[in-house]
């Protein structure tokens, strides 16, 4: 039920318990290579595998797993995609019926004030940055295409199939995954239906679970592949979909704004592109780094739709979707090492996203293929469970690392100089990197600290009060959630964990007024009191968590951990 109270806040970094207890007898499965993930990098480096196979007249056993119910549960995207990879990975995409059926038509970039809005140039922007030969699509259903195909050429796709844990040879190198846990109860006992999951072992294991993935923390952690990089920076992008009347629909229209309702000092904006049957795919973008913590970027999306240069597009017509998630904004001086013992990171698990371009599924997907590509050959060679280094190379030699760098100081100047001037500066600093090869006046900037560290104390700011969702354009969080189809087993352990349950009343409420009530996007935080208004509760409504990992990264004490639940739950977007 939505809003369902649970006071489960255990403590530990991880499932604890059953879940991870290496003393479980479990079978095994062995594959050439193992994927963690059925996003655009996960399927793509499945497909290309499958590919060269058959181009070497050769077999490779790949499997890939998926948390979500079906392939594109979870995904979710603005989404105008740049058909680059996607021209490598299938030349005859279009025959082949690839969901990217609305080119892009018209580019608007608009800064919006309280009421009015000042168009900007696009054609002041470097050619990168202009949308011709991009498409509008659902991601999520792009990705079930891909599914489809990378099926059709054997590759073997678990729905359902939370990879929960890491299996290791004895040598420290990364043998597989544990996937499949089924049927612990919240106190960590199994229950009648307890199914113990099974070992996927492989040579090289593909880690593509998204941002912020459990598996990747516990990898970069390990390995130390942060080491010498800048901290990877986020944002949390929030998305509907509307069905308009066909006096609004502009098909191939891509629309993104900055300024309103964000003051200078906050980084983020809008994007509106029309497609398909009469949709509208509306979104808020939100840099995590922001500084008050009385700001919730939910409440700051509802609100923004009110402004007359949205509501527009959306008068007459009706919201059918809704999601959230983790975006990585660190670009190319916060891509952490990529090989590790029996394994790589790709996809936004490494954080390939080009932040200007509010694009990164071309890059996934090729960072996927690269990784395919080295790790067929090692395969051929003979090679398993050693390091990958291969694949490091290829990237820095790729188009991801060219396209990141020319881009590196976009983000590091907004979180400097403000929206206005940042944008000026970064906009003088791109014109001369894509002129110059990467060159910049500017170097490599850093970003400095993390999100969490941003957060800012709670007696500097005021408490921003909201409007009152109407209903018609701008809505509350858990009518939102619904629309999400999110959905989780209750009696499992919980997938949000607390390091310290007394941080949340003890530090977080008196020094940052426990923004983490806020910026959730899905209601799944609250702080309750008593009838005389005081002894303050935190609780935890994890049934609500649409996965977007907000809580993980921007909580200021580091209290949260967010950790795979069981397969299958979550959020189930049909076509976000």
């Amino acid at each position: 039920m939505l809003g369902a109270a649970s006071d489960d806040a255990r403590t530990g970094e991880g499932r604890n318990g059953v879940m991870s207890d290496e003393n479980v007898e479990r079978e095994a499965m062995e594959y050439d290579v193992v994927i963690v993930g059925a996003g655009p990098a996960g399927l793509a480096a499945a497909i290309r595998l499958k590919q060269l196979a058959a181009e070497a007249g050769s077999e490779i056993s790949v499997a890939v797993l998926e948390k979500g119910s079906e392939v594109g549960a979870h995904i979710l995207s603005g989404a105008v995609i740049d058909p680059k990879a996607l021209n490598e990975l299938f030349p005859n995409w279009k025959d082949l019926g690839a969901p990217l059926e609305t080119p892009v038509k018209k580019d608007l970039f608009i800064f919006l004030g309280p009421q009015g809005a000042l168009p900007l140039p696009v054609f002041a922007m470097p050619p990168f940055m202009h949308n011709h030969g991009n498409y509008i699509a659902s991601l999520a259903n792009v990705c079930r295409w891909l599914g489809e195909q990378a099926e059709a050429l054997g590759v073997e796709i678990y729905p359902g199939m939370a990879a929960s844990d890491l299996v290791w040879n004895e040598d420290g190198s990364v043998k597989g995954v544990v996937a499949g846990v089924f049927g612990v109860g919240k106190d960590g006992q199994k229950k009648p239906d307890y199914q113990p999951g099974l070992e996927l072992h492989a040579k090289y294991t593909f880690i593509g679970e998204g941002v912020r993935g459990s598996l990747a923390k516990v990898l970069q952690a390990k390995f130390g592949l942060a080491e010498g990089r800048e901290p990877q920076k986020f944002g949390i992008g929030l998305k509907e979909i509307w069905q308009v009347p066909d006096a609004n629909f502009q098909p191939g229209l891509v629309q993104h704004t900055v300024g309103w309702p964000l003051k200078d000092d906050t980084g983020g904006g809008t994007f509106l592109y029309h497609f398909g049957d009469n949709y509208v795919s509306v979104g808020f973008v939100l840099h995590l780094n922001y500084k008050n913590p009385y700001l919730s970027p939910f409440d700051e999306f509802q609100r923004v739709k009110h402004h007359p240069t949205i509501r527009h597009h959306l008068e007459g017509g009706k919201r059918i979707a809704y999601g959230a998630r983790a975006v990585t904004e660190g670009g190319f001086q916060s891509v952490p090492k990529l090989t590790f013992p029996g394994g790589v990171l790709i996809g936004c698990s490494a954080g390939f996203m080009n932040v200007p371009r509010i694009k990164g599924s071309h890059n996934a997907m090729k960072s996927g293929m690269l990784a395919a590509e080295q790790a067929f050959a090692a395969i051929n060679a003979g090679r398993g469970g050693d390091e990958l280094v291969e694949y490091e190379a290829a990237y820095k030699g790729s188009w991801i690392a060219k396209e990141l760098k020319l881009v590196r100081n976009a983000k590091p100047m907004l979180s400097r100089f403000g929206t206005f001037l940042g944008a000026m500066v970064g906009m003088f600093d791109m014109w001369t990197t894509s002129l110059t090869g990467g060159f910049s006046f500017f170097g490599t900037l850093k970003h400095g600290k993390t999100d969490a560290a941003s957060t800012g104390l709670a007696k500097d700011y005021k408490p921003i009060v909201y409007p009152k969702p109407d209903g018609v354009l701008s809505f509350d969080k858990l009518s939102s959630v619904f629309i999400s189809n999110t959905n989780h087993d209750e009696d499992q352990p919980a997938h949000l964990t607390l390091r310290d349950p007394s941080v949340p009343i003890s530090v977080n409420l008196p020094k940052y007024g426990e923004p983490a009530r806020l910026y959730c996007p899905a209601g799944v935080y609250e702080v309750l009191y008593d009838e005389a208004g005081a002894n303050p509760k935190f609780q935890i409504n994890a049934q609500n968590c649409v996965h977007c990992k907000t809580c993980d990264i921007k909580d200021p004490s580091q209290n949260i951990v967010w950790t795979t639940p069981e397969g299958g739950g979550g959020p189930n977007y049909p076509n976000m």
